[in-house]
């Protein structure tokens, strides 16, 4: 089976948005840099994802107030879309409950930026393998990429391998990377990681990050095999890019 083009809503102040990644700060809203922003609700595009029946698609909450309008897309879509942002042990169950399918963790797993084994297993357990995405978004250094916490502002101790993924492999079903460098550019992808992520992931990984056409998809589904999916954000049409059209990605997927 080919890659597959993997829908996204991200939610920023309640809002359907498209950021550059590496521009999300906690303490200076200035330096945010937003390519799209719509009045439109997140479950109006829930609902677009469930009549073309795109599957494997997340709702990211960055930062608070995001709840209401994440608990609105799920119920537009249940059990068609995965859920991240703020993702913990003591919440996660509930997020299921609420329609997601799977619910994705990232910051919770790296407590004081230090990667906690112990902290997988509990949510693991808490929710199921099945239901458990790991969010490896990462950042280029010399050493290969390092996996980012809180927003993509924060290094943690994971470089991302393939004795890594084949551990974390063991209590989740499924990896999201996004390439935090690229997020948002739509300058193109990182080839490197696509590449890597093929080639060492025992799992479904969907990446994202620098989409800006669909030979992006065509060469994410010949670097990786059809192992790794894409997910396109701000090159779409129905974010407000010129470069992607969305019934082009549906019609890829059929």
């Amino acid at each position: 089976m080919p890659s597959q083009f993997r829908p996204c809503i991200d939610l920023h102040s309640g809002q359907v948005k498209q950021i550059v990644g590496g521009t999300l700060h906690d303490s200076d809203s200035s330096q945010l840099q937003t390519n799209f922003a719509t009045t439109k609700p997140a479950s109006e595009y829930a609902r677009l994802y469930q009549e073309h029946k795109l599957v494997g698609g997340h709702v990211i909450m960055l930062g608070p107030g995001n709840e209401q309008a994440a608990i609105e897309a799920l119920s537009a879509y249940p059990q068609g879309l995965q859920v991240g942002g703020g993702i913990t042990v003591d919440n996660a169950p509930l997020w299921i409950s609420r329609g997601a399918s799977k619910v994705i963790v990232t910051s919770w797993l790296f407590p004081q930026a230090q990667f906690s084994r112990d902290r997988l297993q509990q949510i693991s357990q808490a929710v199921g393998r099945e239901k458990l995405v790991v969010d490896l978004s990462c950042r280029r250094r010399e050493n290969g990429w390092i996996v980012a916490m809180n927003r993509w502002q924060t290094l943690t101790d994971m470089v991302i391998s393939k004795q890594c993924l084949e551990e974390l492999a063991e209590y989740c079903s499924e990896f999201l990377v996004h390439a935090a460098d690229v997020e948002g550019l739509c300058r193109g992808i990182d080839k490197d990681l696509v590449a890597a992520l093929a080639e060492w992931s025992p799992i479904p990984v969907t990446y994202a990050g620098g989409a800006s056409s669909l030979d992006d998809l065509r060469l994410v589904n010949q670097l990786s095999h059809g192992k790794v999916d894409l997910t396109i954000g701000s090159a779409l049409d129905i974010f407000g890019g010129k470069q992607v059209k969305f019934a082009d990605c549906v019609a890829w997927n059929q």
